[in-house]
């Protein structure tokens, strides 16, 4: 199963700039989180500072007690053999073909032959679907095939946890629903922690078991899917219904005056974008025929009626419905827990802290 990360009072600045500034948040073991926001929010350097190729100013990540936001280089190389990175666009050796883009970890960090190494490849790329295509260069195929690719590779050393930046950067609707897909075949067959940075409003609201949200350098929230989809925050609305009306601007904030403005065009009939209000939370994704069945369903269900009381209404309404769904289905004998599996995760209840939203209003200044 994957390992717990356990961020706490994390900040990151560049000179004078604070790109977030204590963020607290634990990604449960074994489950897919989504960390949202708008462009420029730093989630991408939140996730640098995950792996350390960023420092945080203050703060700590914990990884099997180990805090890798303060711990040695020797700590730090050891600690990030757990994580598999895939990047946004695939981060590819031009000058190598798939098989050696992939093998490249295994030759970097052990010291198994070339026949093991080989076996081992085939496994992901069979995976991800591109067995066959392993003498193809990165300049030779699509931009979906590429981030196969890449997530192959990040799976090459068995990480227990998968860190994705952007996923559906340079790909159309349907080739992200496809790799959307993917990540849950993968946790459900490897039982990893995940954590997608996206924009991507479809997969966020259809894919994670968790979501969180950066803003105004700071962490909206973070918990249950259902918390923030169900949430009335503006902020949070604004971004899942793609309007210009809201706090988030051109250059991420608004003063009271332009704010002020748009709400007087949308009262006149100017129409300000987006979508029609997305309401209710759809079925999460599963994964695919044949694929095992992915035992976060259990652990999440779990750990979300333990702490059921700490929830806004509307989630625990949202996730009451969602469960007794889930329970009809295993009763007509869909999604039946295979005799002999781990018994199912129970937390405690005040282990996984939901992070609240900020009043964004009241703060002076926009700020």
């Amino acid at each position: 199963m994957g390992v717990e990360v356990a961020v706490h009072e994390l900040t990151k600045t560049f000179g004078r700039q604070t790109i977030w500034r204590d963020v607290t948040l634990t990604l449960p073991p074994g489950e897919v989180s989504a960390l949202l926001g708008p462009s420029g929010t730093g989630k991408s350097v939140f996730l640098k500072s995950l792996i350390g190729l960023l420092k945080p100013d203050k703060g700590s990540i914990f990884i099997r007690d180990v805090d890798i936001a303060n711990c040695s280089e020797g700590q730090l190389y050891e600690t990030r053999k757990l994580f598999g990175v895939l990047f946004q666009d695939g981060a590819l050796f031009g000058s190598m073909n798939l098989f050696d883009n992939v093998a490249f970890p295994l030759r970097e960090h052990t010291k198994k032959t070339e026949k093991e190494i080989r076996d081992i490849v085939m496994e992901k790329m069979d995976m991800v679907g591109l067995a066959g295509a392993e003498g193809k260069l990165p300049g030779e195929i699509s931009g979906g095939m590429r981030k196969r690719a890449g997530l192959a590779r990040a799976m090459v050393l068995n990480p227990e946890v998968i860190l994705v930046d952007e996923p559906d950067s340079g790909l159309d609707p349907v080739r992200t629903t496809y790799i959307s897909q993917l990540f849950l075949d993968v946790n459900a067959a490897t039982d990893a922690t995940f954590l997608i940075v996206t924009h991507n409003i479809n997969m966020a609201r259809t894919v994670p078991d968790n979501l969180g949200m950066l803003f105004r350098r700071e962490l909206v929230m973070f918990g249950p899917r259902e918390v923030l989809l169900s949430s009335e925050e503006p902020v949070v609305k604004q971004f899942l219904n793609g309007r210009m009306n809201g706090p988030i601007g051109m250059s991420e904030e608004k003063d009271a005056a332009t704010m002020a403005a748009e709400q007087a065009l949308m009262e006149s009939g100017h129409h300000l974008g987006g979508v029609e209000d997305i309401t209710g939370i759809p079925p999460q994704m599963v994964a695919s025929p044949g694929m095992p069945e992915r035992r976060a369903i259990h652990r999440r269900r779990a750990r979300v009626q333990a702490m059921m009381h700490t929830l806004p209404e509307a989630a625990q309404r949202a996730i009451r419905d969602i469960i007794a769904q889930e329970e009809a289905e295993e009763a007509r004998g869909h999604q039946q827990q295979p005799q002999g599996a781990q018994q199912q995760y129970e937390p405690h209840p005040d282990e996984y802290e939901v992070v609240r939203p900020q009043p964004y209003a009241q703060q002076p200044g926009g700020h």
